[in-house]
């Protein structure tokens, strides 16, 4: 499986999920750009706001996730941290597996995330006895920033692969 951001129709696949779901003013988009896709936008911590996130279904590349070992990124990042999420059958609506990353700013990298990197949260909160993650159980793919700072932010990424 690899995710590269060429096709046209990529941008369209992706969806925002910000704090103005709880009254934060967030926002954030999915931009795709010459082979490039972004995540960007803007963090407030104003009305007990402060993250932004963007997914999308893990469509075109879900049957071959079962025999992976985990995920590689190739991102570029702004010096803040940002999460890989990963939604699952195994877990309630408002809970996903994540890990965190703060990638380079200066130079594109690939960072590698076996499957037992990955935790489970609910709002933030670790869950401890939350299933282990099974990628044949993913429904979505997607990234979130909550770093607690205000500001704009942006993630570039070229690559999604998964590990063998």
């Amino acid at each position: 499986m690899t995710l590269t951001f060429n096709e046209v129709d990529e941008q369209q696949r992706w969806y925002s999920v910000d704090d103005g779901v709880m009254g934060g003013e967030s926002q954030s988009q999915f931009s795709v750009v010459d082979g490039e896709g972004c995540f960007h936008g803007e963090v407030s911590l104003e009305n007990g706001g402060g993250f932004a996130s963007v997914r999308r279904k893990p469509n075109g590349f879900e049957p071959t996730l079962a025999n992976a070992l985990g995920l590689a990124l190739t991102v570029r990042g702004d010096g803040r941290t940002y999460q890989l999420r990963l939604k699952s059958t195994s877990l309630g609506d408002a809970s996903a597996y994540r890990v965190k990353f703060t990638p380079s700013q200066n130079a594109w990298e690939t960072l590698h995330f076996p499957w037992d990197t990955f935790e489970a949260v609910r709002r933030g909160t670790v869950l401890t006895d939350a299933p282990p993650l099974h990628p044949s159980d993913l429904t979505q793919v997607g990234f979130l920033i909550a770093d607690r700072t205000a500001g704009s932010f942006c993630l570039q990424l070229t690559r999604m692969d998964a590990l063998r």
